[in-house]
């Protein structure tokens, strides 16, 4: 089996002597289809060869178009040697490279690719990216300058503005190809009409920072390595990885409560936040040549996999319990832990109190340092009650905090023993209590009353009726 690809460029001016000389008699001529210059151009000096256009009319969507058209180009080719005719150059088309991975192919003749066309009619040098409308698909990383060529069809051209306008927004400026020619449109007017033949192509040009209104991760290092730099921003450039690490702190609480309240709005916004702290301790990374944001992102993915041996691995999991264990043992023997006690001790000294606590607690679980049933964690409430008695007796301040702190561990233990996160339960009732807190001051002052005037049974009485009349409220 023998295959040589041949690219038939633009215009029929493109065609190499070589790509013409390669349709011997002893082989196929297949032309990928006849609707182009250059399709006709070889139909009529090949009158015997084959075109793939009905491929395209009983391919149910693009990934099997593509993958019928090589199937037709390998079962010819079991026949005779066939020289495969595609517009504009090989290396473009979707089909060709499906040839090649199934190493098919024993020759490729390049010739003159859409997007460079494009590109020097534009007067557009340097580095771009290109790929064919039928590739093209969300979430792919696409950069400027940027060519999409192959824009066939009303439906191709509407499918395209989606997905280019979600990465760069509708308005950025564009060029449109189309029958020999093109013109400069915004995006959104990309589909309009309905000129869309084989030529048909959509350019973008890179743009400014400052011309943008959509932007992705790249543009974000950049422009925080913009504020940094020399003629950046004066306080962007003060900041060190200490001066502002409380800022993540802060804006991680942030995006928290905005999920906690629901606001979808709120969220993106402080989505952004965080990302921003990361991107900045990032770059003082690379500043002072620690890591970089690729080292970052590498290990990342890579403990995901490593973690994950239930998914990339021979372990299994049937349950979201199965599934924390192996995740677990895993980090512990990537982390090289000696002991448990390594283990326990490692949960970070920062975390907020309860939440550390109940980290510590969940980790020395795995070895066996666990309650045998709640009723054992009420008996240590009341002797730990008990315990606190003792010290406000005493008037030891000191041994007073430490019981205290017992007796409120004592309650986290038995919160997490019940299986009830210990900060999701402390949140519900302090908004609970502070709801009840409004409620009461609100009664109060309908009765032309302040709150600071009541004795601890009208404080009672006010207290129970807010709680009555939030009730229905409380979740």
């Amino acid at each position: 089996m023998k295959i040589i690809l041949a690219g038939t460029g633009i215009s029929v001016g493109d065609l190499s002597v070589r790509a013409l000389e390669a349709a011997t008699k002893d082989r196929t001529v297949i032309v990928k289809t006849a609707l182009t210059e250059n399709g006709k151009y070889l139909l009529g000096k090949f009158p015997e060869a084959v075109t793939l256009d009905d491929v395209y009319r009983r391919s149910r969507n693009f990934d099997t178009l593509n993958k019928n058209l090589a199937d037709a180009v390998v079962a010819l080719a079991r026949e005779k040697e066939v020289v495969y005719y595609v517009d504009g150059n090989p290396a473009d088309d979707v089909s060709c490279r499906l040839l090649v991975q199934k190493k098919k192919v024993s020759e490729i003749i390049p010739s003159v690719s859409k997007a460079a066309a494009c590109l020097s009619a534009l007067g557009i040098g340097g580095k771009y990216s290109a790929v064919s409308a039928y590739e093209l698909g969300e979430r792919m990383k696409l950069t400027l300058p940027l060519v999409v060529f192959d824009v066939d069809s009303p439906y191709l051209a509407g499918r395209t503005k989606l997905v280019l306008s979600d990465a760069f927004g509708d308005e950025i400026p564009c060029y449109k190809f189309f029958r020999g020619g093109f013109k400069k449109i915004k995006l959104y007017e990309s589909d309009y009409g309905d000129e869309f033949d084989y030529s048909s192509c959509l350019v973008i040009d890179e743009l400014k920072l400052t011309e943008k209104t959509r932007f992705d991760v790249d543009d974000l290092f950049r422009i925080v390595e913009i504020l940094r730099s020399e003629n950046g921003c004066p306080w962007d450039r003060a900041q060190t990885k200490e001066s502002i690490r409380v800022n993540t702190i802060e804006e991680a609480y942030e995006l928290v409560d905005a999920v906690t309240r629901n606001d979808e709005e709120g969220t993106c916004e402080e989505i952004g936040d965080v990302m921003l702290q990361a991107v900045f301790q990032t770059i003082f990374a690379e500043e002072r040549n620690a890591f970089t944001r690729g080292d970052a992102l590498s290990g990342i993915c890579a403990k995901l996999i490593s973690r994950h041996t239930h998914i990339f691995g021979i372990d299994h999991a049937s349950d979201e319990s199965s599934a924390l264990d192996i995740w677990t043992n895993n980090k512990i023997k990537e982390k090289g832990y000696d002991s448990a006690a390594d283990y326990v001790d490692a949960v970070p000294r920062n975390l907020p109190a309860l939440m550390r606590f109940e980290k510590c607690m969940n980790r020395a679980k795995k070895f066996g340092f666990e309650f045998e049933n709640e009723e054992q964690i009420f008996g240590k409430i009341a002797e730990e009650t008990e315990e606190v008695r003792k010290e406000i007796l005493s008037g030891d301040r000191e041994k007073l905090k430490k019981e205290c702190g017992d007796l409120i561990a004592c309650a986290a233990n038995l919160t997490r023993f019940l299986g009830v996160e210990c900060e999701e339960a402390l949140t519900l009732a302090t908004e609970k209590t502070v709801r009840r807190f409004c409620e009461a001051e609100k009664l109060c002052r309908e009765d032309g009353r302040e709150l600071s005037s009541l004795s601890p049974e009208e404080w009672n009485d006010y207290y129970l009726a807010a709680k009555k009349a939030v009730e229905g409220k409380e979740v």
